[in-house]
């Protein structure tokens, strides 16, 4: 019996960026998952603050050189990844010059939220699939960590929905308290669509704020994961009002509640055919 294919997707991943508890579950998560079996693989930025000589990042010259438009302009994609020896496990580092070569994350050094955070979570969400696709791998179930992944379960279930490599793929959004207080820039929804994307598709995107990404990935995602003890009330009442399944934060400790939510949606198309 073929191995679940399971993709992760995050910005952060300890030991290569540290910035909150993400990176402590990205880490830890897909060990326990390919102990289980699974075949993984795991994507993320290639942040400026990533040391790329000691953590012995390289380019995937076969991966790199697609193109990335955003408000019609062309951005380059670079492929990049390194090893986790302990764990057996690679990391696909996206990179581009213009939006991740800095010294900070999503904020400057003086703390001022960037402007262009927007296209650096666009790109990131329309460049990890399309490196997926590149790869060839089709996931049985695609894990998004945090805010700046809001966008792939709107993505998965639009333009990529009849595509080989996802036309099968679940999709699990994590949900945690790490977001922003700023809005995103006011085109923010205009300049996310893409081909096969209708506004409608889009309208949950429009206030730009922190909420409003959760509430979209909430909406194409098969089900939702409280990565932090505390949400704010009004993501959990429209988590409710969406009727999604849901691991609650107590279950998160036990990586076998994962497996099984996992298992159980990879296996729900199966189940309702039989």
């Amino acid at each position: 019996m073929a191995k679940t294919k399971l993709l992760f997707i995050t910005h952060e991943m300890s030991p290569f960026l540290e910035l909150s508890k993400i990176s402590e579950i990205t880490r830890q998560l897909p060990q326990a998952m390919q102990d289980k079996g699974y075949e993984i693989r795991i994507l993320m930025p290639r942040f400026g603050n990533i040391n790329e000589r000691r953590n012995r990042l390289h380019e995937v010259i076969r991966l790199s050189g697609m193109n990335i438009i955003i408000d019609d302009n062309d951005n380059p994609l670079i492929i990049k990844v390194a090893s986790i020896p302990s764990a057996r496990m690679q990391v696909y580092f996206l990179d581009n010059e213009e939006y991740f070569q800095r010294k900070h994350v999503f904020r400057d050094g003086s703390e001022k939220f960037y402007e262009d955070n927007d296209e650096r979570m666009i790109f990131f969400c329309k460049g990890a699939l399309e490196t997926v696709k590149k790869l060839g791998w089709a996931p049985d179930v695609v894990h998004c960590h945090g805010w700046m992944t809001a966008l792939v379960p709107t993505y998965l279930k639009t333009t990529y929905k009849d595509d080989p490599t996802f036309k099968n793929s679940k999709v699990v959004y994590s949900i945690y308290d790490d977001c922003f207080t700023e809005k995103l820039n006011d085109r923010f929804a205009e300049k996310a669509t893409l081909n096969g994307v209708n506004e409608s598709d889009t309208e949950v995107f429009k206030p730009a704020t922190c909420n409003a990404l959760h509430f979209g990935a909430i909406n194409l995602a098969d089900a939702v994961v409280y990565g932090s003890a505390t949400i704010d009330k009004d993501v959990l009442n429209y988590v409710k009002k969406a009727n999604k399944q849901v691991l609650e934060y107590d279950s998160t400790s036990d990586f076998e509640n994962y497996y099984n939510l996992y298992e159980e949606i990879a296996n729900e198309e199966i189940v309702s055919l039989a």
